[in-house]
Order: C-alpha cells, then structure tokens, then sequence
C-alpha cells in the first residue's frame, strides 16, 4: 500500500476542443474525444455526432453535441467511472456552456454513477417537469436545464445520493441564473470528501449542501456533460467551450 504522496497527487482531465471530433456521419458506438468517451442514446445514428467548430461559435476551440430529432434522444461526453468523494475530494467539474435555442432539450452537467454506452438523461440520470425533478440516478450532483420545466431557461442545481435527501421541488433548487441564447455560461461544480457540495455560475457561488452525495467508497462517479431531444421538434446542440475535471489521488489503494 502506497502512504507517501508526490507531486503527481491532484487528477487533471482537460479537453479544450482544438479539433479532434467525432462526425456526425460516423456511425460507430461509443467512441472517444481525447479523454472522454462520447456515448447516449441512439449515439450510432448517422446524424449525432460531436464536431468541431470554424464558423461561430470556433474561438478557443468548441466541440458542438449534437442529437438526432428523435424525443428522448441523447449525445454524452463522459469519463468512465473512476472518482469517489470520500477518497478523491474534493472533485471539481468544470465546463463552458451554450445553445443556439433553449427549447426542447435537458442539459445535465456534472458527476453522476452512470454511464452506459446508450446512457440517457430522462432514463438515466434526472428529469424536470413543470416544478418537479425526478432523480434516477443513485448518486448525482450538478447543473441542469429542462425546457420541460416552469423555469425553463433557468440553471438548477441538482444533487442524490447522500445523507441530505434530493430535493425533488425545482422552485427549491433555482440557481436565479437563466440561460441566454448564444451565450457562454462557466458551470462549476466541487464536492468535498464528506460530501458538501457548492454549485458557481460564472463564478458566483449560488448553492452549498452538506451530504448532497455518498461518501461511501465503493458508488463511483463519472463527470459528464449530457444533452437530451425533448419532443419532435428537431435535432438539439450544445456548443462546449472546454471540460474540466480535476480531484485528488487516492494513495490507499
């Protein structure tokens, strides 16, 4: 068992987007974008994708998720399954966000336990609808937005799993932070080994919870960014300017 920590102790996943993609065309399932894995649901289909931008938005390198027009169909940058607060604290997520429209889609960024290949938001992680989230998933923590929701350009701060019971009342979660179109929001999320969590948009800090998550060592998190078609009315994007992840070596093991 290794007891002495060195200078390689703090984790630091970085995708900045400077041109690696996956094109929409390509029908493989799942592929990789640098570090992380892109999957979802329907991520086979010949019009999903994660492409590269060089018109607006291209500056500092933007990769554009991209979905079928299907409802319920998702695209999802991910890590696998390797942080746990209580030994990688305090994890920190990091991400660059915006959308060329805010209607019909659900955008979930953060740490959740899942991450199957045809991984959905609705079915797998976390829903809004009207003034109630319905959480799925075991173990998550992060930002979402659902047109599907009251407030449906506002940011919501969104967590399960740990000994402070997931809130399930949106009005009680609203970050008072809307999405504007065509422009750039930082989402930040950071949970400490016992399980406290801050939520920061643009650098502002808008919600702390003590025990929002486990803290039990063995319910393992992945950092993704996911977003989601909600009805029929055409393919939805997020253009995503970088993804950041970062947390401390476990030494235990």
């Amino acid at each position: 068992m290794a007891t002495v920590q060195s200078e390689v102790g703090r984790i630091r996943i970085f995708e900045d987007f400077e041109g690696a993609e996956c094109p929409v065309a390509d029908t493989l399932s799942p592929q990789q974008l640098g570090k992380l894995r892109i999957c979802g649901e329907t991520i086979a289909d010949n019009d999903v994708g994660a492409t590269s931008q060089e018109a607006d938005p291209c500056l500092n390198g933007v990769i554009r998720l991209t979905t079928s027009d299907e409802d319920n169909h998702s695209i999802c940058l991910t890590t696998a399954k390797i942080f746990t607060p209580s030994l990688n604290g305090t994890l920190v997520a990091e991400c660059r966000v915006q959308f060329d429209d805010l209607d019909t889609k659900e955008f979930f960024f953060g740490f959740s336990d899942e991450n199957d290949d045809d991984q959905g938001c609705e079915g797998d992680i976390l829903h809004g609808e009207t003034a109630t989230i319905t959480l799925t998933a075991s173990d998550l923590c992060g930002f979402l937005l659902s047109s599907e929701l009251t407030e449906d350009e506002m940011w919501h701060c969104v967590y399960n799993g740990g000994t402070t019971t997931g809130v399930t009342d949106s009005t009680a979660i609203e970050s008072d932070v809307n999405a504007v179109l065509a422009e750039y929001n930082i989402l930040r999320v950071e949970i400490d080994n016992n399980g406290t969590a801050r939520w920061y948009i643009d650098g502002v800090l808008k919600q702390t919870v003590e025990g929002a998550v486990s803290t039990t060592s063995t319910d393992l998190f992945a950092a993704q960014a996911i977003i989601e078609v909600k009805g029929t009315a055409g393919a939805e994007y997020a253009d995503i300017d970088y993804f950041l992840v970062e947390a401390s070596r476990d030494w235990t093991k």
